[in-house]
């Protein structure tokens, strides 16, 4: 999956002699959390909500509400951005966007494009809707949870014998990183089915694999 399949593309910027109490309010008013600070027409830095929140007078302020209000007017969004924040480009997979977000600790990152122009803007929220499309939670059902041996075939003998007893498969993953040596572990997501049919499947299953465990994610109680 890349960047620009999962990117806001009609990103909002700010310009960096914009006032903080302007920045904050666009902010507010598209229910949004960072903006990316533009210069003659390029980026050079971003803003968040937090940054403004530390930027902001302590409520032990002495000041009266009319000099408060000129101050906070008078700060700039370039005196507390972000500068030369961090940055993806359009063609790098979402993972790489994960990883950056996580390792930087920071919950946005600014899209460029070859030409290294801002295209789009890439959240926390929209990596989770990535992850949400390749698990495929929304479609089903029963996710089982196997240890097999990390050799070709072992997969596709549980995903035949899921389908042989009827079971439609969402999606498949698989990872090494939690696995004992030499085997690795398998998660098929399946559609719903009825209890019994679900039952007869498990026990299969558990019979012929070593299932790890079953679960049934009930999303209309969330």
């Amino acid at each position: 999956m890349l960047v620009r399949e999962w990117m806001t593309s009609d990103v909002m910027t700010v310009d960096e002699n914009t006032s903080m109490m302007k920045a904050l309010h666009l902010m507010k008013e598209n229910n949004i959390r960072r903006l990316p600070v533009m210069s003659r027409g390029s980026l050079v830095g971003i803003i968040s909500d937090r940054d403004i929140k530390e930027a902001s007078p302590s409520k032990a302020t002495t000041l009266d509400v009319h000099e408060l209000y000129y101050l906070l007017a008078e700060i700039k969004v370039k005196e507390i951005m972000t500068k030369n924040p961090m940055i993806i480009h359009a063609n790098e997979t979402v993972e790489s966007a994960a990883v950056i977000m996580l390792e930087h600790k920071v919950s946005g990152l600014p899209v460029m494009n070859k030409n290294n122009e801002l295209i789009g803007i890439i959240t926390q929220s929209d990596v989770f809707r990535a992850f949400f499309n390749i698990t495929g939670i929304y479609k089903g059902g029963a996710q089982f949870a196997f240890s097999l041996e990390d050799k070709p075939g072992s997969i596709k003998e549980v995903a035949d014998t899921i389908r042989e007893y009827g079971g439609r498969i969402v999606s498949i993953l698989s990872s090494t990183d939690m696995a004992a040596e030499g085997s690795r572990n398998v998660y098929i997501r399946i559609r719903d089915m009825a209890p019994e049919e679900l039952d007869q499947i498990e026990q299969v299953l558990r019979k012929n694999f070593k299932v790890l465990y079953v679960a049934g994610d009930i999303l209309k109680t969330l």
